[in-house]
């Protein structure tokens, strides 16, 4: 069965484009939930208008359905709470100048 770690390590290989970051350090990652092997993440964009949505979901997809145990996986773009650079990681703020 995967964890919520693993599912995780999955998405750290999940990168913004623009940003050259992993959508884990950056958090974009709202949620993830696991139920018998099928994965739920809740995520975000860093605005909006971002172009990248159907990109992301294919990556969280794509990535997280290589773990082990994983049997499905849906993910959701939201934007309730809106991003903000506080919500990323101290290596992330350092990493863009925060």
């Amino acid at each position: 069965m995967p964890t919520e770690d693993d599912v995780m390590d999955a998405l750290s290989n999940v990168i913004d484009p623009e940003l050259g970051l992993d959508f884990v350090e950056l958090g974009l990652i709202y949620g993830v939930e696991i139920s018998e092997g099928n994965v739920r993440v809740t995520f975000t964009l860093t605005t909006p208008g971002c172009p990248i949505g159907p990109h992301v979901n294919e990556q969280i997809e794509e990535f997280v359905g290589e773990v082990d145990g994983v049997k499905t996986v849906e993910s959701e773009m939201v934007f309730t709470p809106p991003w903000s650079p506080e919500m990323m990681s101290e290596d992330a703020k350092f990493a863009l100048g925060y």
